[in-house]
């Protein structure tokens, strides 16, 4: 059964991200400390035998999260040619999902960051790293691998932590091919000069960085924060910018005007190591299954609210930004429409909580006065309603060739945006019978046109101790009757 329905879901399986950027190898060594060295009045760490982890870091933790995130990933940096490069490779050829298009590089170590670790905190971080620019052939390789794969993907990151691998000719011939192609282009940028960016879709600087672009403007309040990412947006010809602000959330400017703040979720905050890769991550992901980047701001909020509870460079997965969205009662409609699997723990959260779960079904071809009605009957029946729509392919198997009117798509925006509604999902059969019992809803909702025996499902739902409800249905009202009449039948 396909659960793909375009912009509308929480499945990011059939995005691929062009991620190129600077790719780092981040060490974590742990240990304790007991004692004052004898020789300087510092601390003494003692390392745990065999206590070392690995992981991609920078643009290869933009990977990570796209990964985790349910997206495939190709990642273009360049590594040098010793001991930690060839333990990122390793640790890069691990993940499903992920094709890296490494540049070699015989004058410029691979960057390593490791970190001691003790008590759960960071002690010490060590970097090893090069500022030799890069060198022409490295130039190429990499423009090379742009070329070579902007075809393969839906959307493009570049992950710049000033390293030397965004290179102003790189950025050009990414740009370039992105616009040629119409594809979207995300930047989490480094330094003052935002017009090596040129043509960004959208640019995600925190409030430092942000400050440092636009000459030191003042960021104190929200009309300054905006007025800064306009200026620097101008300089860089961008069509959005999402300035990341802590505590405080997010920020979104839009070239056309409008202006979206997002607060961020109280939580306890553990580290915020990596919080960037995460928003820019989830943004990228969203924008390439088709969504509005007012819907990806609020995914990349919950995202990186679940990051920031983790200790060190971590990642999220799909279920924990449900989760964290569900936690934060967001009324963004993607948070709602949701593949069979999402909504069966959703329901379970639910059901865990004590509320009693509802359940209906239809086409909901051309919404009408009677459907409203039966979607309020039945949520006054229950505290969470979840609504199965037929899919196309079903609408036309059992009312003819020319319908549906509205497509999958459509009815789910329509459908999930009612305030009776808590979530939507699909269904390639006749019937909802797999769905409902997947779900096991408390409730199950259907017109009084249908006698109890006629019910798909009703025996199952009651089987676990729930309830068949069947409403009273508004009269003079049918989407057949609606076309009927536009066709003057």
């Amino acid at each position: 059964m396909s659960q793909r329905w375009g912009a509308k879901i929480m499945d990011f399986s059939h995005v691929t991200v062009l991620c190129v950027g600077d790719i780092m190898l981040d060490r974590f060594l742990y240990g304790r400390m007991e004692r004052i060295s004898p020789e300087a009045p510092v601390p003494v760490l003692l390392l745990e035998p065999n206590a070392k982890r690995e992981m991609p870091g920078g643009a290869g933790n933009v990977a990570n999260n796209i990964l985790s995130l349910g997206g495939q990933v190709i990642l273009i940096g360049v590594v040098g040619q010793d001991e930690a490069g060839e333990a990122l490779r390793a640790e890069l050829a691990r993940h499903e999902g992920l094709l890296a298009v490494l540049s070699m590089s015989a004058d410029r170590p691979t960057i390593c960051k490791t970190r001691f670790i003790a008590a759960h905190q960071q002690v010490v971080r060590v970097d090893e790293e090069s500022h030799v620019p890069l060198h022409a052939q490295g130039i190429e390789d990499i423009c090379a691998a742009i070329t070579a794969h902007m075809s393969s993907v839906q959307v493009v990151v570049v992950s710049d932590y000033g390293k030397g691998v965004c290179h102003p000719a790189v950025l050009k011939c990414l740009a370039q091919q992105a616009k040629a192609k119409n594809i979207p282009f995300f930047v989490d940028p480094k330094g003052a000069d935002y017009a090596r960016y040129q043509g960004a879709t959208c640019i995600t600087p925190n409030l430092r960085e942000l400050a440092q672009a636009s000459g030191g403007m003042a960021l104190d309040t929200e009309k300054h924060i905006e007025a800064a990412a306009r200026q620097v947006m101008e300089q860089a010809q961008a069509q959005a910018m999402l300035v990341t602000r802590s505590e405080k959330g997010m920020m979104l400017v839009r070239d056309h005007g409008s202006v979206l703040s997002v607060p961020a979720h109280a939580r306890e905050v553990f580290d915020v190591s990596g919080a960037g890769d995460t928003v820019i991550a989830s943004l990228a992901l969203t924008a390439g299954a088709g969504m509005p980047l007012e819907e990806g701001v609020h995914i990349a909020n919950a995202a990186a609210g679940v990051v920031v509870g983790k200790l060190g460079t971590a990642t999220a997965n799909i279920q924990e930004v449900l989760n964290e969205l569900d936690d934060q009662g967001a009324k963004a409609v993607v948070a709602r429409v949701l593949p069979l699997a999402a909504a069966q723990a959703q329901v379970i959260r639910w059901q865990a909580r004590g509320l009693k779960v509802g359940f209906t079904n239809g086409c909901f071809d051309i919404l009408h006065p009677g459907h409203v009605d039966l979607l309020a009957q039945a949520r006054a029946a229950c505290d969470r309603l979840v609504v199965a729509l037929n899919t196309d392919a079903s609408i036309r198997r059992l009312k003819g060739e020319d319908r549906p009117v509205n497509t999958l798509e459509a009815r789910a925006t329509v459908i999930a945006a009612l305030r009776y509604v808590d979530a939507v999902v699909a269904f390639d059969e006749d019937t909802p019978l797999e769905v409902i019992r997947v779900l096991t809803p408390d409730v199950l909702i259907k017109g009084a046109d249908y006698k109890p025996e006629e019910v798909v499902g009703a025996d199952i739902v009651q089987a676990t101790g729930g309830q068949l409800l069947l409403v009273t249905l508004r009269e003079g009202h049918s989407t057949t009757a609606i076309i009927g009449r536009v066709r003057g039948v």
